[in-house]
């Protein structure tokens, strides 16, 4: 009833201590219900959400999949939208959007150079990328806050005038935040992170994307989406013992590889999912990203319900029930591929090194460690993450722990703790959690993304040294996590970590394995056991949100003109009617090339504000075919290798064209835009691949650049660096219609491939305009 749910809330409120709430959402009629505790005039709309279904429901005439019914219940026009999976470009309109401080920045020059006044949904800002792993939690963030000042006033203030709520650095991780905060069942909400799906963990449709997508969301403007296919993932069974939600995720991970999930959500159904906790489900959409999902989610259930409960949503728990309906897959709905996994039986996962989908049980690790030669000692554990930093987390690492502490043990490898939020830290260091773990031997790092995102000022090794690292982390790319391509990196469970970082090495499988105690007798570890919510209330810690003035007119935004960390941006120049001819090739990457290869993180997120600075790491970790090197190509007006950077801007100021040819799903992992962004400051026009990864292929269409794929795979071998391109045809550039390229090769010699595109209308538009900001600047222009 609602006198209940009132007296849940404020009972929350008062537990709550420093954190102060907005009550005004349950005062409000039933079904007046606010998004979230910081906006308590903007309202959970799920009556727009069962008309929008019920229409296309009648139109497509057989069940939904929970996936299409949140996805076709936000399209902007769901009487007409035509719809068909895996081809058609839906148009829609997102809840909210949630930005992290690395991508913030250029998301926010990008709507500042857009001239609205203000966004036109619910937004925010988290800070919790520029936080170096250093010495400890309290030393790195006071380090982070005076080397970052300048960014951090740039986002507050842009926030603050444009109408976005800001989450102060040391808050947390955005995905943690947003899952405590934000995330609802239901809900539809774009994050400029590639992690962002972790909040399908509640029964949302949360997409990463890059900053200019969050343009268009805050702008008002329809969102465009290619229609995704819905790939099945049927869970039996129970989880029990030492399996934990990550092992659902890192099995999938070695089914469907880096890009088996491209263009498709990942939706979780079956008996299986109520033995998962909310988090645990949420750890397990998170790290759909590196299967290249659109996204991952999860039915609504009692799971979801308690986890609302416990933080203060209890009136969104009630919402959901009336609504369940709609939040639960229709009976008979058809998947586009179904897997099947049954918990009971699932086992302990480690994946790596390298790459996240290279899966092993556990029980294995340790000979296939040996029969490749990777290092079997241990040399850091690391848990925490946005993909596990839950409070079930931390409570079941602590239960390891506890046991070698019974034993008098401690960690062997060294081992490294981040909470996922202020929120999380404060309740584990009030339960006991963080002493436990810190007993053992752990460091307790800043609530950041710290080592996860190469974040880690690491000295116990030297660069080039050859090592292996557990983490709870997502990602376990080269040199991902310290810079040291000699890393060999593994990801597993954080109880995992825990375990093998006592162990001090790879052949330890705790399911079977003994230690000896520091009395000299043999233990075996129990599997942990943890609740997943606190007992009490959660601590919510310092308050660290800074809400935006209802009227930000009069703040002032400071982007000096001789910094080095912030850049205003200047217009892309628009087509000029003709074909791309003679372009010459930067590069020909020779396999893997993600995000991280195309614009790397660590260092150079300083420079995520400032466009001209963070262009001078281009593709400086993609390999070169022409020599097998990385950050070594041919200059072709002067014949001498030099860096790739330094080589784009020579053809910039010959006023050459220039384009990139890869591999497979070039441009995987994260959804950084600079990787789109870079290639069309420096002057690149195509870039010509066997296939792209979702978010790289829409943010380079946003920047006025050609991503386009061969209609052969294996033409990829016809194209040599020394060669000349020719794109043909783009006067009658169309969707679906393909594109003649001409190579011409330096013998004189030429020959024609076919390459395809996945352009529809309006983003021919914004290739036209010279991106799709320069496109909505003509139509704003046009409309007044």
């Amino acid at each position: 009833s609602v006198p209940v749910l009132i007296l849940s809330f404020f009972q929350h409120a008062l537990n709550s201590g420093v954190r102060c709430y907005h009550v005004a959402s349950v005062l409000c009629q039933r079904t007046k219900v606010a998004m979230s505790h910081f906006e308590p005039n903007e309202y959970i709309n799920y009556e727009k959400l069962e008309k929008n279904i019920n229409i296309v429901r009648k139109r497509l005439d057989r069940p939904l999949t929970l996936s299409e019914k949140i996805v076709y219940g936000h399209l902007d026009d769901p009487a007409k939208q035509e719809i068909e999976r895996g081809k058609t470009y839906l148009r829609l309109r997102p809840d909210r959007v949630a930005m992290q401080d690395a991508t913030a920045q250029m998301a926010m020059l990008q709507f500042i150079s857009s001239g609205l006044p203000k966004v036109a949904v619910p937004s925010t800002i988290h800070c919790d990328h520029l936080i170096e792993a250093q010495s400890g939690g309290e030393k790195d963030l006071q380090r982070a806050k005076d080397i970052n000042q300048e960014v951090y006033n740039f986002l507050s203030t842009a926030g603050a005038k444009y109408g976005v709520g800001f989450w102060k650095p040391g808050s947390g991780i955005i995905h943690q935040i947003i899952l405590e905060n934000y995330s609802y069942p239901g809900v539809m909400l774009i994050g400029t992170d590639s992690h962002t799906p972790n909040g399908g963990g509640l029964g949302g449709i949360c997409i990463g994307v890059g900053g200019a997508d969050a343009v268009d969301v805050m702008a008002g403007i329809p969102w465009e989406l290619k229609c995704p296919k819905v790939i099945g993932v049927k869970l039996t069974g129970k989880l029990s013992g030492w399996t934990s939600p990550k092992d659902v995720i890192l099995k999938v991970a070695g089914i469907l590889t880096v890009k088996g999930g491209t263009g498709a959500i990942i939706e979780y159904h079956g008996p299986g999912v109520d033995s998962i906790s909310c988090t645990g489900m949420a750890t397990i959409c998170n790290m759909g990203a590196e299967i290249g999902a659109t996204t991952s989610i999860f039915p609504y259930n009692e799971r979801m319900k308690k986890y609302l409960g416990k933080t203060g949503r209890a009136d969104i728990a009630a919402l959901a029930d009336e609504f369940k309906q709609h939040l639960v897959p229709d009976s008979g709905c058809q998947y586009d591929q179904v897997i099947e996994i049954n918990l009971s039986e699932l086992k302990p996962h480690i994946n790596g090194p390298f790459t996240p989908d290279l899966a092993h049980p556990v029980s294995d690790i340790g000979a296939v460690a040996e029969k490749e030669g990777w290092p079997v000692d241990i040399r850091v554990g690391l848990i925490g993450s946005c993909t596990n930093s839950s409070y079930e987390d931390m409570g079941r690492s602590a239960a390891v722990a506890k046991q070698a502490l019974a034993h008098g043990l401690k960690c062997k490898s060294k081992f490294t703790i981040t909470p996922g939020s202020e929120q999380i830290r404060a309740t584990i260091e009030r339960d006991g959690y963080a002493k436990v773990l810190r007993e053992v031997g752990g460091l307790v790092l800043a609530n950041a993304c710290g080592p996860c995102i190469g974040q880690w000022d690491r000295k116990d090794i030297k660069k080039g040294e050859k090592n292996t690292i557990v983490t709870s982390y997502n990602r376990n790319f080269t040199g991902r996590n310290d810079a040291n391509p000699e890393t060999h990196a593994f990801v597993t469970s954080p109880e995992i970590v825990t375990a093998l970082s006592i162990a001090g090495t790879l052949k330890f499988n705790p399911e079977t394995d003994y230690l000896t105690g520091a009395d000299g007798k043999k233990f075996k570890l129990e599997a942990p056991d943890a609740d997943e919510l606190p007992k009490l209330e959660f601590d919510p810690g310092q308050d660290t949100y800074q809400y935006p003035p209802k009227d930000g007119s009069g703040q002032h935004v400071d982007v000096s003109p001789t910094s080095q960390r912030l850049q205003l941006l200047e217009p892309f120049d628009k087509w000029d009617g003709k074909d791309l001819e003679d372009m010459l090739i930067l590069i020909k990457v020779k396999g893997k090339c993600t995000t991280d290869h195309i614009s790397a993180a660590g260092p150079w997120l300083k420079f995520r504000g400032h466009l001209d600075n963070i262009s001078n790491n281009l593709l400086i970790g993609a390999i070169n075919i022409e020599n097998g090197k990385a950050n070594s190509v041919r200059n072709a007006l002067t014949q001498e290798f030099g860096p790739v950077p330094d080589t784009a801007r020579y053809y910039k100021k010959m006023g050459v064209k220039w384009a990139v040819i890869g591999d497979e799903n070039y441009g995987e992992g994260s959804s950084r835009e600079h990787a789109a962004l870079e290639p069309r400051h420096l002057g690149g026009r195509v870039i010509i691949t066997k296939s792209f990864a979702r978010i790289h292929e829409t943010n380079l269409k946003k920047q006025g650049l050609l991503p386009l794929t061969f209609a052969d795979p294996a033409d990829y071998n016809k194209i040599h660096p020394v060669d000349k391109l020719s794109i043909v045809g783009l006067k009658d550039f169309a969707p679906g219609k393909p594109l003649k390229c001409i190579i011409k090769h330096p013998n004189g010699s030429q020959e024609t491939i076919m390459l395809n595109h996945t352009f529809n209308e309006s983003q021919i538009e914004w290739f036209q305009a010279g991106s799709a900001l320069n496109r909505m600047k003509e139509l704003q222009q046009k409309s007044s």
